[in-house]
């Protein structure tokens, strides 16, 4: 094979491409060869050859000389570690590149829900686009991050967003580096706390059992006039739900009879389904709901169906709370106020994990499977008649929930 000595630059590549080189080497980069494509020579690809290892490292002229220059000691230094490892690299200049294409994947991604799609683009748009787009990925490290993104964004922004933000760029520098399109992780070494060294805590609830019967007597003088959204908050405050799963309940999935809620995986934030028990009390209030419905003509599958086709939209599930509670606290804190309830009323601590679908680990199957549905309507009739202590027996007479 004929091989020529050059100075490797995009010019004097075209200018070799008349000739009949098959092969140009550079003698400051001696691991480095350039060959041209035998059906056009107006291209090529790049080869790494390390103690006589080949390894292509990307195709001409989508990786340039200067590209491909810049590259190679990154190149030279995994393969001296190992001589198998991969040479290849990519035509991404930028970290802006770089999110660019983790934006197109992971909003095609069909494993993510609407909402961390909607979070990460949020992400990528407003905070780390702007503030990283120009910086060139080869410079993407501990001290460039905590100039441009994380310092400035942790004086503008809550913590616990900041490392939201955060997790958005790692999580795609890391699908980028496990897919092979860059060469190594700069971020495979950092953490969060390194930028940052104040604990997050979480937010206290912004709704207190004190608020109940103020809440409770609210929902009961709008239920005629309003009656699924003020249904929406009840099953929310009475399972401890989260608003997703809550507003996408099916009545097939209601069992009035066998007094069962299911929740398919799909619905819920951990993927897993979900069974909860319901008190006679919520059964009394379905049914009176569904009844509602029919009346005024809806046959429809939802319980919390939207004014068109289909459940109840995120948007105006939260903008029902936002009118409910005079923007004075969200949906969740409904979730919180349950849960922080349970611990008072002393319901054991796992059966309120359970209750509230979080992710559980090293559990007894045992346990779980024989006795946790028992325990879990046990928990929630207790619940349910302190509830009826701050108002809820007004919606059904003076019904127990135990009863």
């Amino acid at each position: 094979m004929s091989t020529l000595y050059i100075a490797f630059t995009d010019s004097e590549i075209r200018k070799q491409a008349a000739g009949s080189a098959r092969q140009l080497r550079d003698h400051r980069y001696p691991e480095l060869r350039f060959r041209y494509s035998t059906a056009d020579r107006a291209k090529g690809a790049w080869h790494v050859v390390v103690r006589g290892k080949w390894g292509k490292a990307g195709n001409y002229p989508g990786i340039n000389a200067k590209l491909m220059q810049s590259t190679l000691p990154a190149i030279l230094a995994r393969r001296a570690v190992d001589p198998q490892a991969v040479s290849t690299t990519n035509t991404w200049a930028s970290t802006g590149e770089l999110l660019t294409w983790y934006q197109d994947r992971m909003l095609r991604d069909r494993g993510l829900s609407v909402k961390r799609k909607a979070g990460a683009k949020s992400a990528l748009k407003c905070h780390l686009l702007p503030r990283l787009a120009s910086l060139p990925l080869g410079d993407l490290n501990k001290a460039s991050l905590d100039a441009l993104l994380m310092w400035p964004l942790q004086e503008r922004c809550e913590l616990s967003f900041v490392r939201l933000v955060y997790n958005v760029l790692a999580v795609g520098v890391r699908q980028a580096h496990r897919l092979g399109l860059i060469a190594h992780n700069p971020m495979a070494g950092l953490k969060f706390s390194d930028f940052v060294s104040t604990r997050i805590k979480p937010k206290p609830s912004k709704l207190r059992a004190d608020d109940l019967p103020g809440l409770l007597a609210k929902l009961f003088a709008d239920f005629d006039t309003h009656t699924g959204e003020a249904m929406l908050a009840l099953m929310m405050l009475c399972h401890g739900t989260r608003i997703g799963e809550t507003r996408l309940a099916l009545w097939r999935n209601i069992n009035l009879d066998n007094r069962q809620w299911f929740i398919p995986a799909a619905d819920t934030k951990t993927k897993a389904e979900h069974t909860l028990p319901l008190t006679e009390t919520v059964c009394e209030l379905l049914r009176l709901h569904q009844a509602r419905q029919e009346a005024c003509g809806y046959r429809g599958g939802y319980v919390f169906p939207s004014t068109g086709r289909g459940p109840m939209s995120a948007t105006t599930a939260t903008l029902v709370f936002a009118s409910l509670s005079d923007r004075q606290w969200t949906s969740h804190d409904l979730r919180k106020v349950a849960r922080t309830a349970w611990m008072d009323l002393g319901i054991d601590y796992l059966v309120g994990e359970m209750l509230v679908n979080h992710a559980l680990r090293n559990m007894d199957a045992t346990y779980i499977h024989t006795t946790a549905e028992t325990l879990k309507r046990q928990a929630l009739e207790k619940w349910h008649a302190c509830l009826d202590g701050y108002g809820l027996s007004l919606f059904t007479g003076e019904t127990s929930a135990g009863q």
